[in-house]
């Protein structure tokens, strides 16, 4: 029997045959570990000796996933790898973006060619388990993040943000949404021959929110009420040239890895013919009426989501979501939440959600983001990816203001509307005479989208002239070196006479618009810039040309 020697203060104890203390295990399942292969006992290992003066600093990660470091041993040995040596890095602010670790020497592959690797299901009791397989591919990264600010993550403080590669897994989820594009897509190119087209369509905005609900309401509506006798089909309520002026979207759409050729854009689809023939029925986005382009089909509109109470115009419409003050992303997944959650679990097609929420409510920040958009948010939190919630908005809003791969043309019709100009009648009194005048604004200072390109003067003119407007404003907004903010405008017009009464018009509004000439080289009489001499926002530029002339939105 082992004992241990009574302490000294211990009193009152009998005596007893002391041994002395062993930690040795004698079970001879540890007998059979301290063996070498040939049955002698193995040397006990003298670990200060090994390790003699060196130092080694070993995190918790480090500690646990010790079994997946062979991994790395086959593409470069384990002291030179820079994923397994200490991090070192000096005092970051909370909006200082990490720098990015270059890993390309890392690889022996060729990174222009993606690298393809498969997941099988895992099995129980030699039983497939009804998880479906995922795919990864290794691909170049389009685009360098290296000048965005992203917030500090645990993946950027052990690995870095790499510009040359990224890991790209196949989504069910997506794999599910792309081919129900993809048949709606064919049946309407077919006619929809014996069906009801029940399309699914917003407001004609073309911001992330809208687009996102659009395709994932249209999903859930296929999933929910399957019929042989509707076809039910989002359609995007903007031209699809115009996409390509929408960075944050376009780059939205491909990471969530959408087939964007399987989309219908309101310009590929002609609804009044449905409409004719009494087949069409519309399901209306974010809204409370159809743009006034597409009032015509008022009569086909059967169900109202998420618009505000007390706002519906259609009295015949009995299917009615009221908003909430929440996201219509939020709405969405919360109707998948109930029917079909698997859905959601879907990286690629949370991140849809997600980021439109996230643009919805500013992060989560905005006085008008409900406790159900944060809610949603934390259960959609698997597509930010990386760098979280914080990162996908940073993200999302760096693509918003991005112009550097846009066109002149792109970056005019990113934010443009146009107005109706009511003017005098013409020479025989006839009729009034009507002209077109438009706005564009921007982000980046008047000189540097004139040094965009060689032929921006060009490009500018050839925009108006596609547009039919007679006169356009390009009103630019943007913060200086210093954080002051700037606000210019650039003006063309049709001719020398137009530009002359214009100037005249502000000359006659200098209190509201007081204007100090920038000058530009190689405008011309029909093109001039203009500094604004205090803060003055786009409403009120926006105000004066309704003012000008008698202006009426059109």
């Amino acid at each position: 029997m082992r004992s241990r020697s009574p302490s000294p203060g211990a009193v009152g104890q009998p005596n007893q045959v002391q041994e002395a203390y062993s930690r040795a295990r004698k079970n001879p399942f540890f007998d059979g570990l301290l063996r070498a292969e040939d049955g002698t006992p193995s040397p006990p290992i003298d670990l200060q000796a090994s390790l003699g003066s060196r130092n080694i600093s070993r995190t918790m990660s480090d500690i646990g996933n010790t079994h997946t470091r062979n991994a790395h041993d086959s593409l470069t040995d384990i002291g030179n790898n820079p994923f397994l040596q200490p991090f070192e890095r000096s005092k970051i602010g909370k909006t200082a973006s990490f720098a990015f670790t270059d890993v390309q020497s890392l690889f022996s592959f060729d990174p222009n060619e993606p690298i393809e690797a498969n997941e099988k299901p895992p099995t129980v009791n030699g039983l497939t388990s009804p998880t479906s397989a995922k795919s990864f591919r290794v691909n170049r990264r389009k685009e360098n993040l290296s000048t965005v600010s992203l917030p500090q993550s645990a993946a950027s403080f052990y690995n870095g943000d790499s510009p040359e590669f990224e890991i790209v897994a196949s989504c069910p989820s997506i794999n599910k949404l792309n081919s129900f594009l993809k048949a709606t897509k064919d049946e309407v190119n077919a006619g929809v021959p014996g069906r009801f087209l029940h399309v699914v369509m917003a407001q004609d905005g073309p911001d992330v929110g809208s687009i996102a609900s659009t395709i994932t309401y249209a999903f859930y509506l296929n999933e929910a009420r399957k019929s042989d006798q509707i076809c039910t089909v989002p359609v995007i309520n903007m031209k699809r040239l115009d996409i390509r002026s929408q960075a944050e979207l376009k780059w939205l759409l491909d990471s969530c890895q959408i087939d964007q050729s399987s989309l219908i854009f309101v310009d590929e689809i002609d609804l009044s013919y449905y409409d004719l023939f009494g087949s069409l029925k519309v399901v209306l986005l974010n809204g409370n009426k159809l743009p006034a382009k597409q009032e015509a089909l008022k009569q086909a509109v059967v169900e109202i989501f998420n618009c505000k109470e007390g706002e519906s115009v259609y009295p015949w419409v009995k299917t009615i979501t009221i908003a909430e003050d929440s996201s219509c992303c939020t709405l969405v997944a919360e109707k998948f939440a109930l029917i079909s959650p698997e859905i959601l679990a879907g990286q690629g097609f949370s991140r849809l959600l997600l980021a439109a929420i996230l643009l919805d409510s500013a992060n989560l920040c905005s006085p008008q983001c409900s406790l159900k958009d944060k809610y949603m948010a934390t259960l959609l939190i698997h597509g930010s990816g990386r760098f979280g919630c914080n990162g996908l908005y940073q993200l999302l809003r760096y693509k918003m203001y991005d112009v550097s791969d846009l066109k002149v043309a792109d970056i005019l019709r990113k934010d443009f509307k146009k107005w109706t100009r009511v003017g005098k009648p013409d020479s025989a009194g006839s009729r009034m005479m009507a002209s077109q005048i438009g706005m564009s604004s921007i982000g980046v200072p008047i000189a540097q989208l004139l040094d965009h390109e060689d032929t921006s003067v060009r490009e500018i003119k050839y925009f108006q002239y596609m547009e039919k407007i007679r006169l356009l404003m390009i009103v630019s907004g943007y913060y200086d070196s210093k954080k002051n903010f700037k606000r210019e405008i650039l003006v063309s017009a049709e001719s020398v006479e137009l530009m002359k009464n214009l100037l005249f018009f502000f000359n006659a509004s200098a209190s509201q618009l007081p204007l100090k000439a920038i000058h530009q080289p190689g405008l011309g009489e029909e093109m001039q810039a203009f500094e604004i001499d205090k803060v003055t926002s786009r409403k009120t530029i926006e105000r004066l040309l309704e003012e000008f002339g008698g202006t009426s939105k059109g």
